[in-house]
């Protein structure tokens, strides 16, 4: 399978609480909801595809509650519930020692190990959504195949960020934006980042 990693995120990187107020207040964070106004049938559409990719969700332990908490209460029909629901799910802890969100597998041991022997596997995608603590260790470790970002145009100001961390090259594989202007974007992970010194605009004729 492929690694995909999934992630909503603000111009200014911050990837804490998309979707409402309540989503994740960690270290007092009070501007959750900045991806709500910008949401449309456009990005239902496309998030709904790359959901269709997946065989399985790798997630942190905090995202993992999050998500057991909530995805099993959602009675509303929409394109995400049952999926959701019914995908298998690995956790990556330390202190989990079994899921209540079935099914649920928890990595122990090595968690790179893990997750590269699940790499092995067949199937299409493992996706990690939210999780950017995961996320980044993950990119750096180089086991991170696909990049998906949804990039909503906002300035949050404050909040975790996404990518904190890693040292990571990207190819851009495509990019598009909805009508209510967020940025979809695809990425190929090609090691690390590079870097140059500007030799002048006759360098890249």
């Amino acid at each position: 399978m492929k690694v995909a990693v999934l992630q909503f995120v603000a111009l200014d990187g911050v990837n804490q609480g998309p979707g409402s107020a309540d989503e994740d207040t960690t270290d007092g964070f009070d501007r959750g909801g900045w991806l709500v106004p910008h949401l449309d049938d456009d990005f239902v559409r496309q998030t709904s595809d790359w959901l269709d990719l997946a065989d399985g969700l790798l997630l942190g332990r905090r995202t993992y509650e999050a998500f057991a908490r909530d995805w099993p209460q959602i009675a509303d029909p929409d394109p995400f519930t049952a999926r959701m629901n019914a995908l298998p799910k690995y956790v990556v802890s330390s202190t989990l020692t079994a899921g209540t969100w079935e099914p649920t597998t928890v990595l122990t041991g090595d968690p790179l190990a893990a997750v590269r022997a699940l790499r092995e596997q067949p199937g299409r995608e493992l996706q990690v959504h939210g999780s950017a603590r995961l996320a980044a260790s993950l990119l750096a470790a180089g086991v991170v195949d696909v990049v998906r970002l949804a990039v909503a145009p906002a300035v949050v100001g404050r909040g975790r960020r996404l990518f904190d961390g890693p040292d990571v090259g990207l190819r851009l594989v495509s990019h598009r934006a909805t009508p209510n202007g967020v940025l979809v974007l695809e990425y190929e992970p090609t090691g690390a980042a590079p870097r140059a010194e500007y030799a002048g605009v006759s360098a890249f004729g």
